[in-house]
């Protein structure tokens, strides 16, 4: 589930030029469709938030997979670029709502440690996709170039027959209606929060680092090892989170807490931007340095997300999935945000601009926790929250 929500970014995007030149389409008309695809999944997160707190996890699922399945069909088949734009678009509106949908049917069913387990499992499976898109964009074309859609259409008639055996995992209040003034209480409820909104930060600024060091590390490999060095880097990058996530599951099964991995997390974090800043100055352009740098920064993203993730779901499980589409869509911000900025700042040759938005990223997760994070769990106010959520989780069968 969670793993088929980030199919449409990572490895169908690497499909995208060779699609271009299929449909007779501009290098601009690419870029817009992975936009359209982005920016239908962020958009569309702020109301299938709400609306899975209001009707369930399991009619939202199941609709998405419907979505997801007719999207991928139609892009197949599409035959000029504004008929692939809206399916691509459509795509993303089925993809988001299964997204957010993963991460709070785990705050549903489990609680404490058990959860914290089960967010580690949702960020290795969303990480695991772009290990291997590069190898499935080299196969399936071989079979025809749209047959990359293949993937998302089997995934989501796997979902969707899996889905039947699902039971509703939300406590749904008949007596909550689905609207606009709904919305807007839900996320007033979790902005308000200041254990929430600070996790999700740390998240969103973490990921924000990583993508700094993503899209630095492939304009400068792409002077050295040419256009397709982006996706060996994401791979790259995805297996350090997926080693990071591994770690984490390790560590958590060893005892150690929230609080000691976070903080592993984000001081390896600083430590990567750090030492990228110095070897910019210096002028230092070793691959192998900023390769380690690229593991570093991606296990570190694989330490702090699972943790970050399940403390901003915990206080408020009731809108689970308000919260996880705030989650979700600060995320999407963070990392545009930082990619932008490298991107801009960018002087031709260097990964000076990459350094620079990488650290600062790195040191706006780390305001954010000890900013906000740390100082509302240890006010009065949120003692006497967390012992109430305490009793509820024990009410969750």
């Amino acid at each position: 589930m969670a793993s088929l929500s980030a199919f449409g970014v990572d490895m169908i995007a690497l499909s995208l030029p060779a699609t271009a030149i299929n449909l007779g389409a501009t290098a601009g008309d690419v870029v817009f469709a992975l936009s359209a695809y982005v920016m239908s999944f962020g958009t569309t997160l702020l109301v299938c938030g709400p609306m899975s707190d209001c009707f369930g996890r399991k009619p939202i699922v199941q609709g998405g997979c419907v979505l997801v399945v007719i999207a991928g069909v139609g892009c197949a088949l599409s035959n000029s670029p504004s008929l692939f734009l809206f399916f691509r678009a459509l795509q993303g509106i089925g993809a988001s709502i299964i997204g957010i949908a993963a991460v709070a049917i785990v705050r549903d069913l489990f609680n404490g440690e058990t959860a914290r387990a089960q967010m580690t499992n949702v960020v290795l499976a969303i990480s695991v996709v772009p290990m291997v898109a590069p190898m499935v964009d080299v196969v399936l074309p071989a079979h025809g170039l749209r047959a990359i859609y293949v993937v998302p259409i089997a995934g989501g008639l796997v979902l969707l027959a899996a889905m039947s055996f699902f039971s509703e995992s939300a406590k749904i209040d008949p007596s909550v209606g689905f609207g606009p003034t709904t919305i807007v209480r839900n996320y007033r409820r979790v902005l308000r929060h200041p254990v929430c909104v600070g996790n999700i930060l740390c998240n969103a600024a973490a990921a924000g680092a990583v993508f700094a060091c993503v899209t630095g590390s492939s304009l400068f490999f792409s002077n050295v090892f040419g256009p397709n060095a982006y996706g060996t880097i994401v791979g790259a990058v995805s297996l350090s989170i997926v080693t990071g996530a591994w770690l984490n599951r390790s560590f958590c099964g060893r005892g150690a807490s929230s609080a000691q991995l976070l903080a592993v997390g984000l001081t390896l974090s600083t430590i990567m931007g750090i030492s990228l800043l110095l070897m910019a100055l210096v002028g230092d352009k070793s691959a192998v340095v900023v390769v380690l740098i690229l593991v570093g920064v991606g296990s570190s993203f694989g330490l702090i997300s699972p943790h970050a993730i399940n403390e901003a779901m915990r206080p408020l499980p009731e809108i689970a999935g308000s919260t996880s589409a705030t989650r979700a869509f600060v995320q999407i911000a963070g990392a545009a945000l930082s990619s932008a900025l490298v991107v801009a700042l960018f002087d031709g040759h260097s990964l000076l601009s990459t350094a620079v938005v990488m650290l600062a990223f790195s040191l706006l997760a780390v305001a954010a926790y000890v900013g906000v994070v740390l100082p509302a769990n240890a006010s009065p106010w949120s003692s006497q929250m967390q012992a109430r959520f305490k009793r509820r989780d024990r009410d969750l069968p």
